[in-house]
């Protein structure tokens, strides 16, 4: 029987209007590939920010939420909360996770939330221009810091990864990179078992990819994924950084009490 390459149910027959090479149309897919697979189409509910994230509405064929700046994590958690069956996952980028969002992405896995949280960093602002963002690599040049960061007066590059991973509530935290076909291949395999996480009631788990953005970059699609490998890979380790996913105390038991007991449910005050 052959094989036919065909659009996903879970994306909308919509042209991306990403710049050419960007990652958002590859992660999109792969989404809406696994969202098919897992067959949660009809549970699934995403959330998606200010930011070249914004888009999600136009593409995803599930209900997609579009939140403030920085506050998916927030949202996703009142929905996962009020509907516990849902499949809730968070969509975000670096200039809003890992700035503006900071305080709600620790906060959300601090508490340890039965959520799927996939962060796209391509080390810059992209909607906006090309500024300089939490995740911007040393030396790199951007719009707002045009001879190059300089860690001795903007800082470094945030690892949020590692940051995530030393927060008791997080369960699951990997880095991948869409370098290539077997980046491609392996960031489906970490997406898929964000989901089956959330599915099993396993926990807060989060997917950092390091993405091209080849026009901010300033660089042609072949040669941002080369970057990719030579400069952000050197700095943010590809791989899975902890996993102790187990079951939420949130998650219902067959007899119907939190998996957790007693404890577990005060636990979500």
């Amino acid at each position: 029987m052959k094989k036919v390459f065909s659009r996903p149910k879970s994306l909308k027959p919509a042209p991306f209007r990403f710049c050419p090479g960007c990652g958002h149309g590859l992660v999109h897919r792969m989404i809406a590939e696994c969202v098919d697979d897992l067959g949660i189409r009809e549970r699934v509910i995403g959330t998606a920010p200010v930011g070249c994230a914004v888009f999600a509405y136009d593409y995803f064929d599930f209900d997609i939420i579009e939140c403030a700046h920085g506050r998916p994590p927030a949202v996703a958690t009142a929905i996962k909360r009020m509907r516990p069956d849902n499949v809730v996952f968070l969509y975000q980028g670096d200039g809003d996770l890992a700035a503006i969002g900071t305080a709600e992405i620790i906060h959300a896995a601090n508490r340890g939330e039965n959520l799927s949280a996939f962060f796209i960093n391509n080390a810059t602002y992209g909607m906006t221009g090309g500024q300089m963002a939490p995740t911007t690599l040393p030396g790199q040049v951007t719009t707002t810091c045009i001879k190059g960061r300089n860690a001795a007066v903007d800082g470094h590059p945030l690892k949020v990864s590692e940051l995530i991973a030393t927060i008791d509530g997080a369960a699951f935290v990997a880095r991948t990179a869409l370098d290539g076909a077997k980046g491609v291949i392996e960031t489906k395999k970490l997406i898929r078992r964000v989901f089956q996480n959330q599915l099993d009631g396993k926990g807060f788990s989060f997917l950092e990819i390091l993405s091209p953005c080849p026009t901010d970059w300033h660089m042609s699609p072949a040669d941002s994924l080369k970057w990719i490998r030579s400069d952000m890979m050197a700095v943010f380790k590809v791989g899975t950084i902890k996993d102790t996913a187990r079951p939420h105390p949130l998650t219902p038991s067959p007899s119907g009490e939190g998996a957790g007991g007693e404890a577990g449910a005060g636990g979500a005050a």
